[in-house]
Order: C-alpha cells, then sequence, then structure tokens
C-alpha cells in the first residue's frame, strides 16, 4: 500500500477524509487537538498537558521547523499533501517530487511578485514592496486619499496585517513587507480544481475575518459559508449570479495562468468598484469540510485526481454549511462541552490563552437561517463556557 503524508498546521479534517482511501497515512500536524483521529504514523509538535498553557501559535509555529520534525516520514512516504502553515518552497528539492500540488508557489506565496504578475490582467488594491516602515509612511503621504495596510510579504490566515497609521511600531527585522491599498468590502473566495489543462469551480464562499464580526483591526481567518447565495453572501448585493460568474472565470484563468494543480482557492473583496483580486492560497483550503458537508464529496481524493489529471464532476450543493473559528474570548481552563457541531477541540483541562484558537463550529442545513441560528447559539454557549472557565491573567 502506498503511504500517504499530510502536513500542516493542523491535519484533523484532511485524516478523516484520508482515511477513507487506500493509503498507509502518515501525519504531521502543529496542533493536537482531542478530535483528531489516532493513526500509527502520528508525529504532533505541540504537546497538550493538563494544567499547562498551549501558548501563543504566532510565537511557536514555523513551517521549517515541522518540516525538520518530520524529516524521517518523508524520506519514508511516497506522497505528500501540504496543507496550510507548510509551503512547498520549504522542501528539499530531493523532496518534491512527491508532493501531491503545487511544487513551485514562489510567485504567489510571494505576495509582490503575485501583484506584479497579475495587476495589467484584473483589478487589484495598489501595492508598493517596502523595506522599513519610513518608507511606508512616505507612500502614504503621496497618496492621500489612499488608505494602506502592511502585510507581511509571505504569510496567511491574515495574521500580521495592520491598518498604516502614525501610531505603528513594526519592526522590520527578519521580516518583509507589502504596502496594500485597504479595499473595504464583502471578502469572497472560490475553491478550484485543476489540472494542466483545465480548471473547475467547486464553490463561490462567504469568507469570514474578525473584521466581519466587529473587530475592525483585525483580519484573521475565521471561516467560510458555502455556496454563495443572497442569503450566505449576508449583505445587499446586486446581481450576485453575474459576480460568481466573474469570481468563477477569474479563479479558473488563475489557475491556469499560474499552472496550478489539484484544489486551489482565490480570495476576492467585492465592493462598489469591482471585484478586486486579493490572493491565490495554492493549497487546500479552509472551506475543505464546509465543500464535504455541502457537496457530498471527498475533497481529499478529488484533490489527488486533480493531480493526477482528473476532475471529478462537481455535483449540485445539497446544503449550506458554516464554519466559524472560535478564538478564545478569555484566558481559560477547557472542559468538555455537550455540543455536536464543535471540532478542533483542545485536550481536557489545557489552557488555551486569550484571542488563541479555541475550536471550530462546523454545521449544515438546507435552510440558512436556521444553519446561522445553529452556528450563533454554539459560539454564545461556547463564549459563555469558556468565561466560566476563566483563569487570572499571568
Amino acid at each position: 500500500m502506498e503511504k500517504l503524508l499530510l502536513i500542516g498546521i493542523n491535519t484533523r479534517s484532511m485524516l478523516n477524509s484520508a482515511l477513507k482511501l487506500d493509503y498507509e497515512i502518515y501525519s504531521a500536524s502543529y496542533f493536537s487537538t482531542s478530535d483528531m483521529p489516532a493513526v500509527k504514523n502520528q508525529k504532533i509538535i505541540l504537546k497538550e498537558k493538563y494544567g499547562e498553557s498551549s501558548g501563543i501559535f504566532e510565537d511557536n509555529f514555523s513551517s521549517k521547523s515541522i518540516l525538520e520534525f518530520s524529516k524521517d516520514y518523508i524520506d519514508e512516504v511516497d506522497y505528500i499533501i501540504p496543507i496550510s502553515g507548510v509551503s512547498p518552497e520549504d522542501f528539499k528539492k530531493k523532496d518534491l517530487k512527491k508532493i501531491l500540488g503545487n511544487r513551485n508557489t514562489k510567485n504567489i506565496e510571494d505576495k509582490f511578485k503575485f501583484y506584479k504578475k497579475i495587476r495589467n490582467e484584473f483589478l487589484t488594491p495598489k501595492t508598493f514592496y517596502v523595506t522599513d516602515i519610513d518608507e511606508a509612511h512616505e507612500i502614504d503621504e503621496n497618496h492621500p486619499d489612499t488608505q494602506f495596510i502592511l502585510k507581511p510579504l509571505q504569510g496567511s490566515g491574515g495574521y500580521n496585517i495592520n491598518i498604516l497609521n502614525n501610531d505603528n511600531n513594526i519592526q522590520f527585522t527578519d521580516n518583509e513587507f507589502i504596502l496594500q491599498e485597504y479595499i473595504i468590502g464583502i471578502n469572497l473566495s472560490t475553491s478550484v480544481l485543476s489540472n494542466k489543462n483545465e480548471a473547475k469551480t467547486i464553490a463561490n464562499s462567504r469568507l469570514l475575518t474578525k473584521n466581519d464580526y466587529g473587530n475592525s483591526d483585525s483580519f484573521i481567518y475565521m471561516g467560510n459559508i458555502v455556496p454563495l447565495t443572497d442569503k450566505s453572501v449576508m449583505a445587499d448585493v446586486k446581481d450576485l449570479r453575474k459576480i460568481t460568474k466573474d469570481m468563477e472565470e477569474n479563479s479558473e484563468n488563475l489557475m491556469l495562468k499560474f499552472n496550478l494543480i489539484g484544489s486551489n482557492g482565490v480570495d476576492y473583496i467585492l465592493n462598489e468598484k469591482g471585484l478586486y483580486v486579493i490572493e491565490v492560497n495554492p493549497r487546500i483550503q479552509g472551506t475543505f469540510e464546509c465543500i464535504e458537508k455541502a457537496f457530498e464529496i471527498n475533497m481529499l481524493e478529488a484533490h489527488i485526481r486533480a493531480c493526477e489529471g482528473e476532475l471529478i464532476k462537481i455535483p449540485e450543493a445539497k446544503r449550506y454549511a458554516y464554519k466559524k473559528i472560535i478564538y478564545s474570548p478569555t484566558r481559560m481552563k477547557y472542559t468538555p462541552l455537550d455540543l455536536n457541531n464543535i471540532y478542533d477541540l483542545p485536550h481536557t483541562g489545557t489552557i488555551t490563552e486569550k484571542d488563541e484558537p479555541l475550536l471550530t463550529i462546523i454545521d449544515s442545513d438546507e435552510d440558512f437561517e436556521k444553519l446561522y441560528e445553529k452556528v450563533e447559539s454554539t459560539n454564545k454557549t461556547v463564549d459563555k463556557e469558556s468565561r466560566k472557565n476563566q483563569l487570572n491573567e499571568e
């Protein structure tokens, strides 16, 4: 039996799909969730212990450390699927041939190179490469009618993005940044399957960030709703059918332009000026489980088959699916919750720091209003129980 390694920040959802396929499964992840399927060959960096803090994700995780941690698995397996948090650019050259997916992503993951490649073909925010905060402020002064945000040159998940203002105290030490026009609008995304010759949209979705939930200073990813309809867009959008058609056309063209294979995603922002291309995610996306629930397909199998040249027939969505990542409202010790729509659960008695990922709500329903009500009700319960288990700040 061929050996397949899943490697990334959190492999739980991929493992559930992989175990339905005919591979010997290996897993290497940063997070250890209590609901993660156990497989014989499994490595986990974060060792959660009763009464101990799980720490700050941004301070402790790095793509290169998980690759080093998993080098024996990388040598042993036949195939590798990197997921969120791990770039193919970090693999040794000899290991690239094992990757089921994109192997050359430098023109996409480098946000300034990506901007230069697409700016003449797609609507994009004005973007500048900057080497220090003074240069950023100088560009800002030369564009008095434009609000800017600072983004890491490479990165995902919406981390370390800041609105540029006079209070910014950002150190340009080992990190590189872009200064990008701040586009205010509706966050959307498209999930696409592609091979070397063809691309097919699976689904458009409403992309959710902390900004959508009232935290105007944060762009951190919080989830998705699929499929994208007049209800799930959760905004007054005229002619959504044309917009979704434009999203599909743009996304499929981007797959072919960058020679991407497998399952990939494109993020957009929509406002009165049009549909802005923000970035391409050259890997399986956070919509993974939502698409599986809504469309009743195995997304990992679809990804692998696309990498081998075959695009599956895309069925119609049978229901809505809603994913919402919950970040801890307080520093708290986790106790089990009697809820049937929560995933990525901490181990009992472990401590989650304030604003760190706590768990994920994932649910589905044919009725969007009922689905939204279920997810938000669960959110309120989680918040209430988290505050009950609040610990003193340290």
